[in-house]
C-alpha cells in the first residue's frame, strides 16, 4: 500500500475507475430488477396468468348475461374487467373482479382478497377501489363517479381495483366483460362451454402477453448499454493499475534480489487490488442506486408508454443488483490486473528494472491486439448470421471491441508514417515522442473512442427514429379530433351528432384477433382521401386502396411483414376468410401485427365488434369550438375528445422519455472516457522526466515543452474522433437495421446528423483538453532542480 500513499492522485483515478464502472452497471441492473420484480408483483397478484380463461371470439362482446349463463350451467368461472384511464398525468389501469367468485379462484394478493368490512363498500355503488399510495395521491383530485380510493400495500404501480361492476360504470363498457377466468377444478360432466356460449374463445394462460417477455429487448438493450459504460469505465482502472505495475517494477526487483518469492509478491498486490476493489465498489453500488433513483421515473414512463406495463417509479434495494455490482467490480479489477501481474511474472529478475523489456512487451501487445481484432471481425457475420437480438448484440460487441484494439494500431501506422515524412529535429522529436507515450494512452483513447462511437451511433439512431417519426406521425394522426365513446349506443348518437358538423366523420374500429398465430389486432377503415393520401406504405401494389375498400385486400403492418416473412399477394388466414396482402405500412410504437381491410367487410367479419372510436375531419380553426361542443352535448370527460395537436404532444413526449435513460448513459460514459485520458496523462506524467530533461537541457523552454505535450493531447483526440465517425456511423446502422429490426420488427431509414458529429469532435477536443491541460500545467510550472535531479539520478 505504501506506493498508493506515495500517489495519492493514481490511486484516486483507481478507485474513480472502479466506482464509476460499477456504478453505470449496478445503476442498470437495479433499473432492470425493479422493473421485475414489478413484473413478477403484477403477475402474482392481478394477471392470473396460470389460469385459463374464456374471451369472446374476434369481432364479439363478451356480457354479463355470458357469465351468468355459464354458471348456471355448471362453470366455475370469475369475470374480469381490464381498462385504462387516462388523465394528463399519464393513464391509470383499472382491474374489475368479482370478489366471491375470485375468491373461490384461490388468486392471491390484494385482487384476490377484500377485508370482509370492506366487501359491503367494494361492491356498492359509489364503490371501493384499493391502489397503491402514490396511485390514490394521483386519484385523490379525481371524480371517479364518486369511488372512494383505499391505499392497500401490494397493488402494482398506477391500477385502480375495484368491483365488476363499478369498472363497468368508470370504462363505460355497459354490460361488458373482458374475459372469465376459469378455475382449475371444474365439476364433471359440464356441458361443453361454447354449447352455452356459442361466441367463446378459451385461451391458455400461457397464451396472454407476458409483460417480461415483452419488454425483454428494452431491459437487454440497457444491459448491452451498461456493459459498454462499464467497459469504458474500466479503462480508467487498467490504466492506471498498468501504469502502477510499471512504476513499481524497481520496488519488484528489489523484493526478489531479496529474497521475497514470486508467489509471494504476486499474492500481495493481487490481495492489495482485492481490497481496493472492494471499498471502490461498494462505492460505486451507492453511486449507481442514486442514478437508478434518478433515472427511474423515465424508465417507467418508457415502459408504460410502449409495452403497457407498469413500472413503480421508485427504487427499493434489492440483494442480486448489489451483488451483481461487487461482482462486476471483482471480475473488472481482475481483468484489469491480470496483464500487469502475467507480465511481472513472467519478467526475468534482471530485466524487471529496465525499461527496454516492457517497450517490447508494449510492441508486442500491438500484435495481439490486432491479431484479436482480425478474429473479432471474422466473428462479426457469424453473429449476424445467428439472428435475433442476442446474436445482434453479439456482433455489436465484436465491431466496438475490434474497432477499439485496431485504434492503437492505425495510431502507430499513422505515426511510423508521419516519422518519415518528419522535417526538423523538434518535429521528428515530437512524432517520436508521441508513439513512444501512445503505449501508456491506448487505454485511455480506447475508452474515449468507444465513447465517442457509442454517442454518434445511438444519436444518429435516435435522430433517425425522431425525424421518421415526425414524419409518420404527420402522416397517421392526420384527423383533427379523436373522439372516444363510452358505449355503442352514445358512439352511434354522436356520430349523428357530428354528422352535419363535419366534413367526414371516420370509424377507427378494431377487434383483437391472432394474426399468424401472434395476438394482433384487425381495423376496419373506410375508403376515404383521408388514407388514399395520407397513410404510410412502404411497399403496395397499385390499386392497393380499391381493393382494400372492395374487400379483396389486406393491409399489414411491416412487423407481421417481417415476422412472418410475408410478401405483396402472401395469403394472410383472418377470420372468416384469407385475403392476399396488398401492402405493407409502418408501424412504429407497436411491438404487435395488425392488419387494414375495408369498412364493410370488416363489419361483415365482425358485425359485433365495439364501435366507440371515430376521427372526425374538420376545418382546422374549427376544431376546438366543435370539441367543445361536443364534450358539453355529451357530458364527455375532457380525455374523450382528443385534438390533434395533443395527440401528437403525447407521442413526441413518450419518444422523448424513451431515449432519456440511453442518452443519459451516453453522457456518462463520455464523462468517463475524459477521466480515463485525464488518469493516464496524469500517471504518464510523473514519468515523463527522463524523456522531456534532455529536451529542457537543448534549449526549450517549459513552457513550450507544456504547449507541445497539449498539442500532443489534441492532436491524438483529433485522429481519434475521426476515427469514431465511421465506427459511430456504422453502430447505427447495426441498431437501425439490426438490433432495432430483432426488438421491435420495423426498420428505420438511417439520416445523417452532421451537427451531432461536429459536436462530438468538439466534445473530443475540450474533454482532451481538460484531461490535458492539469498534466500541462504541472509540467510549465515544474522547478529547473526537479529536471536537472533526472540527471543526477540513476537510470
Amino acid at each position: 500500500m505504501s506506493h498508493w500513499r506515495r500517489h495519492p492522485l493514481q490511486l484516486a483515478m483507481l478507485l474513480a475507475g472502479i466506482m464509476l464502472a460499477t456504478a453505470l452497471w449496478s445503476g442498470v441492473q437495479a433499473i432492470n430488477a425493479e422493473a421485475r420484480a414489478s413484473y413478477a408483483a403484477a403477475a402474482a397478484q392481478l394477471d392470473d396468468s396460470a389460469l385459463d380463461r374464456f374471451e369472446a371470439a374476434p369481432g364479439q362482446r363478451l356480457t354479463t348475461a355470458d357469465f351468468v349463463a355459464l354458471r348456471r350451467a355448471g362453470w366455475l368461472v370469475s369475470p374480469v374487467i381490464e381498462g385504462q384511464l387516462t388523465d394528463n398525468e399519464g393513464r391509470v389501469s383499472v382491474l374489475g373482479i368479482e370478489p366471491v367468485t375470485r375468491q373461490a379462484a384461490g388468486t392471491g394478493g390484494p385482487a384476490g382478497a377484500i377485508a370482509p368490512g370492506d366487501l359491503h363498500a367494494f361492491v356498492t355503488p359509489p364503490g371501493l377501489g384499493y391502489a397503491d399510495s402514490a396511485t390514490a395521491a394521483r386519484l385523490a383530485g379525481q371524480a371517479l363517479n364518486g369511488v372512494q380510493v383505499a391505499v392497500r400495500e401490494g397493488v402494482p404501480p398506477d391500477t385502480l381495483i375495484v368491483d365488476i361492476g363499478i369498472a363497468q360504470e368508470l370504462l363505460g363498457l355497459g354490460d361488458g366483460l373482458t374475459a372469465l377466468t376459469i378455475l382449475p377444478d371444474q365439476p364433471a360432466g359440464l356441458t361443453a362451454a361454447t354449447r352455452t356460449v356459442p361466441h367463446l374463445v378459451r385461451r391458455a394462460g400461457g397464451e396472454r402477453a407476458d409483460p417480461a417477455a415483452l419488454t425483454a429487448s428494452f431491459h437487454l438493450n440497457l444491459t448491452a448499454f451498461a456493459l459498454l459504460s462499464f467497459i469504458v469505465g474500466l479503462f480508467i482502472t487498467q490504466s492506471a493499475v498498468g501504469l502502477a505495475f510499471e512504476q513499481r517494477r524497481g520496488t519488484v526487483r528489489t523484493l526478489r534480489a531479496l529474497g521475497a518469492a514470486r508467489s509471494q509478491v504476486l499474492a500481495v498486490m493481487a490481495a492489495e487490488l482485492v481490497i481496493l476493489a472492494v471499498i471502490a465498489g461498494a462505492a460505486g453500488i451507492v453511486l449507481g442506486w442514486a442514478m437508478a433513483a434518478a433515472l427511474m421515473p423515465d424508465v417507467a414512463a418508457t415502459l408504460s408508454g410502449l409495452y403497457g406495463a407498469d413500472v413503480a417509479g421508485s427504487l427499493a434495494l434489492r440483494p442480486v443488483w448489489v451483488l451483481s455490482g461487487l461482482g462486476m467490480a471483482l471480475a473488472g479489477t481482475a481483468v484489469a490486473g491480470l496483464r500487469g501481474l502475467a507480465q511481472t511474472a513472467r519478467m526475468p529478475l534482471l530485466a524487471a528494472g529496465q525499461s527496454a523489456p516492457w517497450a517490447l512487451a508494449a510492441a508486442r501487445g500491438l500484435r495481439w491486439q490486432a491479431g484479436a481484432a482480425l478474429l473479432l471481425l471474422a466473428a462479426l457475420p457469424l453473429a449476424l448470421l445467428a439472428g435475433g437480438l442476442v446474436g445482434g448484440f453479439v456482433a455489436l460487441a465484436c465491431g466496438l471491441l475490434a474497432a477499439a484494439l485496431l485504434l492503437p494500431v492505425l495510431l502507430d501506422a499513422m505515426l511510423r508514417v508521419c516519422a518519415r515524412l518528419a522535417r526538423g529535429v523538434l518535429t521528428q522529436w515530437f512524432v517520436a515522442d508521441t508513439r513512444q507515450q501512445l503505449g501508456g494512452l491506448s487505454l485511455a483513447l480506447m475508452a474515449l473512442m468507444l465513447a465517442l462511437a457509442t454517442n454518434i451511433g445511438v444519436g444518429t439512431m435516435v435522430s433517425s427514429f425522431r425525424g421518421t417519426f415526425t414524419g409518420w406521425l404527420d402522416q397517421r394522426l392526420v384527423a383533427e379530433l379523436y373522439v372516444n365513446a363510452r358505449s355503442d349506443p352514445e358512439a352511434a348518437a354522436i356520430r349523428d351528432w357530428l354528422a352535419p358538423r363535419a366534413d367526414a366523420v371516420l370509424p377507427i374500429w378494431s377487434v383483437d384477433a391472432p394474426l399468424r398465430g401472434q395476438p394482433g389486432r384487425i381495423f376496419g377503415v373506410a375508403d376515404h382521401a383521408t388514407y388514399r393520401d395520407h397513410w404510410p406504405l412502404l411497399s403496395a401494389q397499385d390499386d392497393v386502396w380499391d381493393r382494400v375498400a372492395a374487400g379483396t385486400g389486406v393491409l399489414i403492418n411491416e412487423q407481421l411483414a417481417r415476422r412472418e416473412k410475408l410478401a405483396l399477394g402472401q395469403q394472410l388466414d383472418l377470420p372468416q376468410g384469407a385475403l392476399p396482402v396488398v401492402g405493407v405500412y409502418s408501424d412504429y410504437g407497436n411491438p404487435n401485427p395488425q392488419a387494414i381491410i375495408g369498412l364493410d367487410d370488416f363489419l361483415q367479419r365482425f358485425p359485433d365488434a365495439p364501435r366507440l372510436n371515430q376521427a372526425v375531419r374538420v376545418a382546422p380553426e374549427r376544431a376546438q369550438p366543435l370539441a367543445q361542443a361536443l364534450r358539453a352535448q355529451f357530458d364527455l370527460p375532457t380525455g374523450a375528445v382528443t385534438d390533434q395537436a395533443r395527440a401528437k404532444a403525447v407521442s413526441l413526449q413518450i419518444f422523448e422519455r424513451t431515449f432519456a435513460v440511453t442518452a443519459a448513459l451516453n453522457v456518462l460514459t463520455l464523462g468517463v472516457a475524459g477521466i480515463a485520458l485525464l488518469t493516464g496523462l496524469l500517471t504518464l506524467a510523473s514519468m515523463r522526466l527522463p524523456q522531456l530533461a534532455p529536451v529542457w537541457a537543448a534549449g526549450l523552454t517549459r513552457a513550450r515543452l507544456a504547449r507541445l505535450e497539449l498539442a500532443r493531447t489534441l492532436v491524438l483526440a483529433a485522429l481519434t474522433a475521426a476515427y469514431a465517425v465511421p465506427v459511430g456511423l456504422a453502430l447505427a446502422w447495426m441498431l437501425l437495421a439490426v438490433v432495432n429490426v430483432a426488438a421491435f420488427g420495423w426498420r428505420l431509414p438511417m439520416q445523417l446528423a452532421p451537427g451531432l458529429i461536429l459536436n462530438m469532435g468538439l466534445a473530443a477536443l475540450v474533454t482532451a483538453l481538460a484531461a490535458g491541460a492539469l498534466p500541462a500545467l504541472r509540467l510549465a510550472r515544474i522547478t529547473p532542480a526537479q529536471l536537472l535531479r533526472v540527471f543526477a539520478d540513476e537510470r
